[in-house]
């Protein structure tokens, strides 16, 4: 399928491209990848057909081309009205729903023994209920016969002690055969069942090993098959380099549909073309899903676990944008302030931008400043965290002792924090109530969360509306429970506010920054606040 290149319907000379390519994973839209989604927008909204699909939610991409002048591509994630290919978009890496490609062939033979065996499946229940009938059977027989022999055992002690001497031995002599008679006939009456039992299960243990059989097969096609999708999966990048998802991920396996997003999409097509790829972002249509909190229009970021590896590869011989988070370190260390201080204990004012812990990036982190700061101090150092994007109060331990009497404190609840946040839309001011959905990771997109009230940990919010600033409501939070991105996504979630926090670019819109601070917290009968990384007051 050739690649579709879209001219932009209104001009956009007058809009500076991009000195560098986007950073996929932290940034904010250009201007053309703004203008590029919406003229998507327009084509899409001419599809009715696409419409009932669209309102559940689907992610789109576009990426912009110099070609000659500037034009760009356009994607969806997965399938489209259950296609993988079609005119607009640009085609996928690899077409696994193409006619006769050979993962269809499979797929349909998998199908066929997944058939099978649901159709094997009640033949073998029905045989295993007659079976374990028998064994009843079985059961109460040799029970009933056993409660005889119990009580003919009782007679025989009972005619033994009735004997006289003279007819003693004649008397124990034949009681002796009688027991050995029954108990001979116990292990015939046993014998004669295990025999009928062996018999009459032939036909379920024969559908049992033929259940076995294809329940292996399937496992062992649907790996083999999993395995060569893979490597069907090649990216290539700006050198002209060609890789496929076993050698990007190893020595992991690839999550399932790696490969299928809009940021590798566009990129391959754009490389297949050779066409430079200038910037690129992606955004969702529609609802959002009922465990994760996507909006309508919004800009994301792409996904970590699935596009991550790949993007890094294909990212190689472009001159991309820096890692926004990993700027002005030394400017996020000289806004790190301490508060308090009695050697046991340290409070600081964290700003926003900075980690808690060290991570994966070597970014700039209270951990390891605190330890610059106090290098007598005995103790772990960090008892909770704040996100990187969140600015605020933060307990530090500088004994060991007070660390675990902090900790015990957390675990109580004894300790009690109070966050203020800007939200998107404004609020009745007053307004107030608890917010209750239960939270677990998105393993597929780390760090984001998601509601699922199944396997999720309960989580309970407490919020007040204390005031309207700018179009923004002023919100204050109180987290009964300490759940990871807990305030970001009760706000954010359309069962909770439905109203996401200002800057919130896993849950909301990319801004300059969150605006969510922890306010206050309170332990031991003190209360610190902090306004110095915050503008906002009650």
């Amino acid at each position: 399928m050739a690649v579709t290149i879209h001219p932009f319907r209104q001009s956009v000379q007058a809009v500076r491209p991009p000195e560098r390519f986007t950073y996929p994973f932290c940034y904010e839209p250009h201007p053309l990848c703004i203008a590029a989604a919406d003229e998507v927008r327009r084509y899409i909204d001419q599809r009715p057909e696409w419409h009932d699909e669209l309102q559940r939610g689907k992610m789109f991409g576009v990426l912009i081309v110099p070609s000659p002048r500037l034009s760009f591509l356009a994607a969806f994630s997965g399938t489209l009205d259950g296609k993988t290919q079609h005119e607009y978009f640009v085609p996928p890496v690899f077409d696994l729903m193409a006619p006769g490609c050979y993962f269809q062939e499979e797929e349909a033979a998998i199908s066929r023994i997944n058939r099978e065996i649901d159709a094997l499946r009640p033949c073998v229940e029905a045989l295993a209920e007659e079976s374990a009938l028998l064994r009843r059977k079985m059961e109460d027989e040799l029970t009933a016969y056993k409660e005889f022999m119990k009580q003919s055992k009782a007679k025989r002690d009972a005619l033994r002690q009735g004997t006289s001497p003279s007819e003693e031995d004649d008397t124990e002599l034949r009681l002796v055969r009688q027991s050995q008679h029954e108990k001979a006939e116990l292990r015939r009456l046993r014998q004669t069942w295990e025999q009928r039992i062996m018999a009459d299960e032939a036909p379920l243990r024969e559908r049992q090993e033929q259940l076995t059989r294809l329940r292996k097969e399937r496992h062992e096609r649907s790996i083999a098959l999993q395995q060569w999708l893979f490597r069907q999966f090649t990216f290539l990048n700006a050198l002209g380099e060609e890789k496929a998802l076993p050698e990007l991920f190893a020595p992991a396996t690839p999550p399932a549909g790696a490969g299928e997003c809009c940021a590798p999409r566009l990129l391959q097509a754009a490389y297949r073309e050779g066409l430079r790829p200038l910037c690129m972002a992606e955004f969702w249509v529609g609802a959002s899903p009922a465990d994760e909190v996507r909006h309508d229009g919004h800009f994301y970021p792409a996904c970590r676990s699935k596009c991550r590896p790949i993007l890094r590869h294909m990212l190689r011989g472009l001159d991309v944008e820096p890692n926004p988070l990993l700027a002005d370190r030394q400017t996020l260390l000289a806004r790190l302030h301490i508060i308090y201080n009695n050697k046991e204990m340290a409070v600081v004012s964290k700003p926003a931008g900075l980690l808690s812990v060290p991570g994966k990036d070597d970014l700039p982190n209270v951990h390891d400043a605190m330890k610059q700061r106090f290098p007598q101090a005995t103790g772990p150092l960090i008892v909770h965290r704040l996100d990187m994007d969140t600015s605020g109060l933060m307990l530090i331990a500088l004994t060991e002792e007070k660390y675990h009497e902090l900790q015990e404190l957390f675990l109580g609840r004894h300790i009690h924090k109070t966050y203020h946040a800007l939200l998107e839309r404004e609020m009745p001011v007053g307004e107030e109530g608890d917010i209750e959905l239960p939270l677990r990771p998105d393993f597929d997109d780390r760090p984001r969360q998601l509601v699922d009230p199944q396997h999720g940990k309960p989580a309970r919010t407490h919020y007040r509306v204390l005031d309207n600033r700018d179009g923004h409501a002023l919100l204050e939070l109180r987290p009964i429970t300490g759940r990871t991105h807990q305030l970001r996504v009760h706000c954010a979630h359309r069962l909770g506010l439905g109203n996401p926090i200002v800057g919130d670019r896993l849950y909301g819109k990319p801004a300059e920054r969150l605006m969510l601070h922890a306010y206050a917290i309170k332990l031991e009968g003190k209360t610190f606040t902090d306004t110095m990384n915050w503008n906002y007051e009650p």
